[in-house]
């Protein structure tokens, strides 16, 4: 849309420079010499950035909903996501809230809830991390949800460590290093991501990723990694008793799941990831610096990672809008429930000695 706006206005500025003759461009491009200009003096300043149409209407902050409204229409939203705006509205006017549907979508929109699975997707993260004790009504559209994701085959995953992704990617040819491969992993649930770069693709080099990097992060906040899915790439599978990646997932009792042969869609969120890194990382990087040694590459690539963990909002299941790591943290109790011989207890008295130490 915009660039049927900005194309014609480029053309009269760049027909203008032919032709010598400002009046002759405006005559033939039917536009006014004020108009030649002013686009002219956008142009310098903004580039196509600057010819595009702004609109000069500013938001009425006094026709917005009353908030006590807008909290009633995302109360009763997600105690009823399967309910249409027009249900909404009905319910809201059995308690004397007079508000039309329209209005209701207007609010959705706002919180990017206007479509039934986003209001399933949100009410899930809602339960999940507040800990909310689901009516029959929410029951029946979650497992209407799963049911429609298992048809799908989408990926199942409840709390951080759940479920991990693995993959290899393979980055480019450094001169003076020669072929570069890139191991990720990634938490499917809280969108976590972690990565080495290596200049071969073997067994050692996707066992080295966890035991180095993926490990030692879960063992930090004390919650396990019980499963991990890879392709069927000979980095990943072999003889359980000669391959070195088999071998740690049997030593530190991690579940493995392999892909459907010539299905790489099954680990899909890796593959995303690979094009996510590709656009934003690599091919900004190679055209900003000339890399001689695979360390180099390696702080620049834990740079960006950091940018994306910590910093980079994700708007993938479970996140929504915040940051990976947000995530993780404000899940994390929900993986340490699930574990075998967890007390509550424990982690609150920790929490209380910190807060003593702290005050002292």
């Amino acid at each position: 849309m915009h660039q049927k706006i900005v194309k014609p206005k480029i053309g009269l500025l760049e027909l203008g420079k032919q032709l010598g003759n400002v009046a002759e461009a405006c005559r033939i491009m039917g536009y006014s010499r004020d108009s030649y200009y002013r686009f002219k003096k956008q142009y310098e300043m903004n580039g196509e950035e600057g010819l595009r149409e702004i609109s000069r209407q500013q938001p009425n902050i006094k026709n917005r909903v009353d908030p006590s409204i807008e909290e009633a229409v995302l109360r009763i939203t997600f105690e009823y996501p399967a309910y249409g705006q027009v249900r909404i509205s009905n319910e809201l006017r059995k308690q004397g809230v007079f508000f039309s549907p329209g209005g209701v979508r207007c609010v959705w929109i706002r919180h990017d809830l206007e479509v039934f699975q986003k209001r399933l997707k949100a009410l899930e993260a809602k339960a999940a991390q507040e800990g909310l004790v689901l009516t029959e009504a929410q029951l029946v559209a979650l497992e209407r949800k799963k049911e429609e994701e298992r048809d799908h085959g989408e990926i199942e995953s409840e709390h951080p460590g759940y479920l991990g992704a693995q993959d290899t990617f393979y980055v480019g040819t450094l001169k003076g290093v020669g072929r570069v491969y890139q191991q990720t992993f990634i938490d499917t649930y809280c969108k976590y991501a972690d990565a080495k770069v290596y200049t071969s693709k073997t067994p050692l080099t996707a066992a080295d990723l966890l035991n180095d990097r993926v490990l030692p992060f879960f063992n930090q906040h004390e919650i396990p990694l019980l499963r991990i899915l890879t392709d069927r790439g000979t980095e990943f599978c072999g003889v359980m008793g000669y391959h070195p990646y088999e071998l740690l997932l049997d030593l530190e009792e991690i579940e493995h799941t392999k892909t459907k042969a010539r299905h790489p869609q099954t680990n899909g969120i890796c593959e995303r990831f690979h094009k996510t890194i590709l656009n934003e990382f690599y091919r900004v990087a190679f055209r900003k610096k000339i890399y001689t040694t695979l360390e180099e590459l390696q702080d620049d690539l834990d740079a960006w990672l950091k940018e994306y963990n910590e910093r980079r909002p994700h708007s993938g299941k479970w996140c929504y809008g915040k940051t990976p790591l947000e995530t993780f943290h404000e899940s994390l109790h929900i993986a340490k429930e699930r574990m075998i011989g967890y007390d509550d207890k424990d982690s609150d008295e920790d929490a209380v000695t910190e807060e003593v130490v702290a005050v002292s």
